[in-house]
């Protein structure tokens, strides 16, 4: 960007707004010569990664998975069979089983791979910084709320989203992800704007759903919705 007026504040909008770099007039022709070689080499170096990270990609999937039995062969099996259809899958088994691997894999089988892939582990995050993180939220939304945030739906849109320990999350936010798995919209905290989203959705836990069911403490109804598949990881021992 080339301009007369030469405030902070201005270069940051410019920033901003997507411009490369700023520079106020006079111009110094070496200095926008040299300005306009780094533009260029930042984009190539942006398309040189772009492409290393689709040939990864395209090689990972569960080429990187080492399991010779028939337990894993069998969960190897269901992977590819799964992997590119739109199907919720449900991945239990103890913690440190490689439920992210088997997630990350299942992605990068499907037609999504060269989109997003998203993981939250819902463990970590209290209901309200929880249903911020997955939604996002807008400016004003809560104390400390300085700007619109876009969630995880959104950054996933039409790629994959990996929730791991499902088991954790509230009563208020299965009844929120369960609209999400039925209409694929939802709200930002704080928004009345509906956003519609095309994401698939991987869950994992190393709790006993079925019976945090028969409990009361985890909806009937979304656990049908998430267990579509269930892939059952073995212990390590």
């Amino acid at each position: 960007m080339l301009t007369a007026y030469g405030s902070v504040q201005t270069a940051v909008e410019a920033m901003k707004n997507g411009a490369y770099d700023y520079l106020t007039k006079p111009v110094n022709l070496d200095n926008l010569e040299m300005m306009i070689e780094r533009g260029l080499e930042t984009q190539r170096l942006r398309r040189e990664n772009e492409a290393l990270r689709q040939k990864l990609g395209q090689q990972q999937g569960l080429d990187n998975i080492i399991g010779n039995s028939k337990v894993m062969q069998d969960i190897f099996d269901t992977v590819r069979q799964v992997a590119d259809t739109r199907t919720t899958v449900l991945l239990t088994g103890e913690s440190g089983t490689g439920k992210e691997v088997f997630a990350r894999a299942i992605h990068q089988l499907s037609s999504r791979a060269k989109k997003p892939f998203i993981a939250l582990h819902c463990a970590a995050l209290n209901e309200n910084l929880l249903e911020s993180e997955l939604f996002g939220h807008e400016k004003g939304a809560f104390t400390g709320a300085n700007e619109r945030v876009i969630g995880r739906f959104e950054h996933a849109d039409g790629g994959t989203l990996f929730l791991d320990e499902i088991g954790e999350i509230t009563p208020s936010t299965q009844v929120k992800l369960l609209r999400v798995l039925d209409t694929h919209t939802f709200e930002r905290v704080g928004g009345n704007t509906t956003i519609e989203v095309d994401v698939r959705l991987l869950a994992a836990t190393n709790r006993d759903l079925k019976a945090m069911v028969a409990e009361g403490t985890f909806r009937e109804d979304l656990y049908y919705r998430l267990n579509v598949v269930n892939l059952v990881l073995p212990p390590l021992r």
